[in-house]
């Protein structure tokens, strides 16, 4: 909804489509590695936890061909880092909205970024749940969400050592089970207008 206020590019499963094409891997692989449950934070937070910070992938990574059957090539790490490039490339881009994946830690000295953190009580994201993804039971959908909420927790802690919790990461923390979708795209908007020009 805010991208299409702000007649913006919207990067979210898009991230993954980008990092399977630089990776030359295939998009279900790409998945299995990204922050779904039992995939990048079952497997692999260790190696990601001491990823380096220099990047693995050269600027022109669009031509680059990973060693996939070299024994020294690490997936997992070759995600986050294509991950992180095209966030940031996305941002210097311009006009985007982003969602997940690091955003708020990857741009966090990014000169224009606004950063949000959409929460809402637990019985109102049960009901959303339930609704979008033809969810049965008010438990399962609890489940649904505790499962994925331990693992967004460790995936910024792990990688980028924060606590995403932490209203200090964001400009704004706005509980959309309270507003709703409308005026919770209006405070965004509110904000962008308000905000000091950059010096």
């Amino acid at each position: 909804m805010l991208a299409t206020e702000l007649k913006a590019d919207f990067l979210d499963s898009k991230i993954i489509d980008e990092v399977a094409r630089r990776l030359q891997l295939p998009k279900a692989e790409v998945e299995a590695e990204d922050e779904q449950p039992g995939s990048l934070l079952a497997r692999l937070l260790v190696a990601l936890g001491s990823a380096s910070s220099e990047p693995l992938i050269p600027p022109e990574a669009p031509a680059w061909t990973p060693p996939n059957t070299a024994p020294t090539f690490d997936t997992r790490k070759a995600v986050l880092q294509i991950t992180q490039h095209v966030i940031e490339e996305a941002a210097r881009a311009g006009n985007v909205v982003i969602v997940g994946r690091g955003g708020a830690y990857i741009l966090s000295s990014f000169p224009g970024a606004l950063h949000v953190f959409l929460r809402a009580s637990e019985s109102v994201r049960a009901k959303v749940i339930m609704a979008r993804f033809n969810v049965k039971s008010e438990e399962e959908a609890r489940r649904r969400i505790k499962q994925t909420d331990e693992n967004w927790t460790s995936y910024i802690k792990q990688v980028y050592g924060h606590d995403r919790n932490h209203p200090a990461h964001y400009d704004l923390v706005l509980d959309t089970g309270r507003l709703g979708y409308d005026a919770t795209v209006d405070a965004v908007l509110a904000s962008l207008k308000r905000r000091k020009p950059l010096t």
